[in-house]
């Protein structure tokens, strides 16, 4: 999945950045950004796979879907280096997502998603094998969902204010993506990302040291 995602930006970069991916963003056919839409969307579906056949419990399957979302995503960008030497840097900004909404940033901040997913998803298999009964905490969860909220809005909150003071109707979706034709990131915020980082290693790191589950709903 993650050679196909790589193939499919190669497609489109040969269709609108022949002499290589660069911001400000090129217009697109309204289709090929509807598609592109779609096919996100239908990644994620299939993403969503590897758990519903693995996983026997809802947490299970939460886990491998955060170990598949992580290897696909880092195994994207070590195709696009292969076929396109790209990125240049770990510091290169790219587009990372479309939906609800655009999400830009440095590659190096999503590949430090990605290991985060993959220590989570290791963290909670392994203590799955060996207490079948084991959840996490709803203090574990909160963190967790805290952490996710605020790395997601590091990726979002410089196109939206963008969107919101350039095109105010055009904030989600394909329209958003098209009104970002003169947008080219600035700042991204690294301090707010890196504590968001942190925040998410206690809980992991609780799972990893506790020598039981704690037990607030089945799952």
């Amino acid at each position: 999945m993650g050679f196909l995602e790589a193939a499919v930006v190669v497609y489109l970069r040969a269709v609108a950045y022949p002499d290589g991916f660069t911001f400000p963003l090129q217009p697109l056919d309204g289709k090929l950004v509807l598609t592109e839409l779609l096919r996100e969307a239908a990644t994620l579906v299939m993403l969503l796979a590897p758990g519903a056949l693995l996983g026997r419990k809802r947490l299970e399957r939460f886990a491998w879907f955060c170990w598949s979302f992580a290897v696909w995503d880092i195994f994207y960008y070590v195709f696009l280096k292969l076929l396109l030497d790209w990125p240049a840097s770990f510091l290169t900004w790219d587009v990372l997502f479309l939906l609800p909404t655009v999400w830009v940033g440095p590659v190096l901040a999503p590949c430090l998603v990605s290991a985060g997913l993959m220590v989570l998803a290791v963290a909670i298999l392994r203590r799955r094998e060996r207490d079948q009964h084991f959840q996490l905490r709803r203090w574990q969860w909160m963190l967790l969902v805290l952490s996710g909220a605020t790395m997601l809005f590091t990726f979002m909150e410089e196109p939206v204010r963008y969107l919101i003071a350039t095109a105010p109707g055009r904030t989600v979706g394909a329209p958003a993506m098209t009104a970002l034709e003169g947008y080219v990131p600035q700042v991204f915020q690294w301090p707010l990302f890196l504590l968001a980082c942190a925040a998410a290693t206690v809980p992991m790191a609780a799972i990893f040291r506790a020598p039981g589950g704690g037990k607030v709903e089945r799952a």
